[in-house]
């Protein structure tokens, strides 16, 4: 079976779209969701009945730091851009949504797998993984083989040694990378939404069940006109431009 690993969508329609097709496309049977399926981004309504029906199908999704953030809260701690998008966003939700992002878990475990969005450690803490100390605590606090992740905005791979060592491996789009099962795996899905390695095309990760393998995936999209329907709704400039420029 191949899964589809999605993280960070960021109410970014255009993106969703564009990344579910791919995918399909590429033989996916089925999805996952890494969190932040809000923020950011127009189309937040589009975004969750899209994520919502294929729920309903039995794919997994998990709670992001901006899903929890758009169902309330004391927003103290986010910078101005994104504190903008997140109030605009509680406006846009209805009753429907909010039971939706309330009935989210913060993680699922799956045979040999953990689904989070930020880390296996702590995940209401919204840990970033910017290193391999974040990566060896997040599977410190786990069983799983294989731990997936969002959150970072860009696509990464974390492994063990056989002495031990974490090591990161920066994988090349479309090829795929062999998960060993004699060492574990924290694997970056990248963002669907909103990628902000230098390359604006959207990132989703495929696991290939049946040949244990692994692989990023780059989508280009339709990103000036996600941009323009950010401008359109009066949210913040940066947001639009971010799209465009992969930053």
């Amino acid at each position: 079976m191949r899964t589809a690993l999605l993280a960070d969508i960021h109410s970014n329609l255009e993106a969703l779209q564009a990344c579910l097709a791919h995918a399909r496309r590429e033989g996916a049977e089925r999805f996952v969701f890494l969190g932040d399926l809000l923020g950011y981004g127009a189309d937040p309504l589009a975004c969750l009945d899209i994520i919502a029906e294929l729920a309903e199908q039995g794919a997994p999704v998990v709670r992001g730091n901006h899903d929890a953030a758009c169902l309330g809260g004391d927003l103290h701690e986010m910078s101005l851009t994104p504190r903008e998008a997140i109030y605009w966003t509680r406006k846009q939700l209805g009753p429907r949504e909010r039971d939706f992002l309330a009935g989210l878990p913060l993680a699922i475990a799956e045979v040999d797998r953990l689904y989070v969005h930020a880390s296996a450690d702590q995940p209401e803490a919204w840990t970033y993984i910017t290193g391999a100390q974040e990566a060896a605590q997040s599977l410190a606090a786990t069983s799983a083989r294989i731990v997936f992740v969002g959150h970072v905005h860009h696509p990464l791979l974390y492994f063990t040694t056989p002495g031990g060592a974490l090591r990161s491996f920066q994988s090349v789009p479309g090829v795929p990378v062999p998960l060993s099962d004699y060492r574990r795996w924290l694997v970056i899905a990248g963002a669907v939404g909103q990628p902000r390695d230098g390359n604006p095309a959207a990132c989703y990760a495929m696991l290939d069940a049946a040949s244990g393998a692994m692989t990023h995936f780059r989508v280009p999209y339709d990103a000036h006109a996600a941009a323009k329907k950010i401008l359109n709704a009066g949210l913040p400039e940066r947001l639009a431009w971010r799209l465009t420029v992969g930053q």
